[in-house]
């Protein structure tokens, strides 16, 4: 990814669902303006969800998925095909109802309704094919659109803009809790685990918003952060650190001056916060012989010293003294079923879209699993919890 790229965990993810030959595919390939799917009058073309991130206009940066019929009725494949729309619901944050403009809604769309209400996924239904009969206006909660000869389909863009938040209502990662002209100190070591000649993704993310603050922001490795601190002749209003280094920075960090850590802060902007204060403290229960997932959005090498495969793992075991099993996902991955584990702990969830990482919290929820975060945790077993959540003071009866 590029320095100007936007991230897919914060462009819209737009999923476009409905029976087979319903012509899904072709509705796609006329919104992106472009045989981003493979188009035949075979049923059941699309076997596997189809992604691809684009500009689409007057959207911006989106991720377009072009899911398999969900009717499909393949007695060894079909109900894979449909687990896996539906699991594509659980990143969506708009969905386009593709349905047949001739025979209207059939059972399996309103079914597919359902499930958008269900998961509280915006949506618009889009009648196809009214180019085999005349192509009614585009009004009510659905649109009449031809993927054929293109009729409406500008018009279905624009509605689908309108289901979008309004985009004052974004979450940050540090501007709502700092001011103008304030200085940030952003501390980033650049050990074997940094990625070369770059900084990872929350870090740029936390930079960006200090700037568009009209803050300042000084970004220093944790060997410079005590020389920094008696440099500057204004006191900074905020030091974020990397949760590795959370000690290092508590220690060289004025108790006046408030710390946090980048992994926290995406906690925040993911809408895991909340719960992952609250979940922390199962770490007191934990016994001999239970078993924690360990649960990353990205699909990195892991080095020798990886933090959640190696030393989160010892940290928890050296703080509880117990004998715990250690399970780890990554990626898309994500158990179904948690019943068997005492604990979640998630990364940062920067790769993952805000959807993503509160239906995993949801779903931990609802199996009364307590999850809770990479940065939270290590701040808990270092003793700072407090200390690294007093920028969020409506948290402090969690503690």
């Amino acid at each position: 990814m590029g320095l100007n790229d936007t991230p897919s965990a914060d462009r819209v993810h737009i999923a476009f669902f409905g029976k087979r030959n319903s012509g899904k595919s072709s509705l796609v390939n006329a919104v992106t303006n472009q045989d981003m799917a493979v188009v035949s009058n075979v049923k059941g073309t699309t076997t596997d969800p189809v992604t691809k991130a684009m500009e689409l206009l007057p959207l911006g940066p989106v991720v377009i998925i072009d899911t398999p019929g969900f009717d499909d009725d393949d007695k060894a494949l079909g109900a894979l095909r449909v687990k896996r729309t539906k699991a594509v619901l659980n990143s969506t944050d708009i969905a386009v109802l593709t349905a047949d403009a001739k025979n209207g809604l059939s059972d399996c769309d309103r079914e597919l309704i359902e499930l958008f209400k269900e998961k509280s996924v915006p949506y618009i239904v889009a009648y196809n094919k009214c180019d085999l009969g005349k192509c009614p206006d585009a009004s009510g909660d659905g649109i009449f659109v031809s993927a054929k000869n293109k009729e409406n389909i500008d018009v279905l863009k624009e509605r689908i803009a309108r289901l979008l938040p309004d985009d004052d209502g974004r979450v940050h990662m540090v501007g709502d809790i700092i001011k103008p002209k304030d200085f940030v100190i952003l501390v980033t070591p650049i050990d074997s685990a940094a990625p070369k000649g770059r900084m990872i993704l929350p870090q740029q993310q936390a930079i960006r918003d200090v700037l568009d603050s009209s803050a300042t922001a000084i970004v220093v490795k944790e060997t410079e952060l005590s020389d920094t601190l008696l440099a500057l002749e204004k006191k900074p209003s905020l030091v974020v650190c990397d949760s590795q280094v959370f000690d290092i920075a508590n220690a060289k960090t004025p108790p006046d001056i408030k710390l946090t850590s980048f992994s926290i802060l995406m906690a925040k902007k993911k809408g895991l916060l909340e719960s992952a204060v609250r979940g922390v403290r199962a770490v007191e229960n934990l016994r001999d012989g239970d078993t924690v997932l360990i649960s990353e959005g990205c699909t990195h090498h892991r080095q020798c010293e990886d933090i959640g495969s190696v030393k989160i793992p010892r940290w928890l075991r050296e703080y509880t003294g117990r004998d715990l099993n250690f399970e780890f996902s990554s990626g898309k991955g994500f158990p179904e079923d948690l019943s068997r584990y005492s604990l979640i702990i998630h990364c940062g969830g920067c790769m993952l879209s805000d959807r993503t990482v509160q239906f995993r919290m949801k779903t931990a929820e609802d199996e009364h699993i307590p999850i809770t975060n990479y940065g939270i945790l290590i701040a808990y077993i270092k003793g700072i919890l407090k200390r690294s959540i007093e920028v969020f003071p409506e948290l402090s009866k969690e503690l």
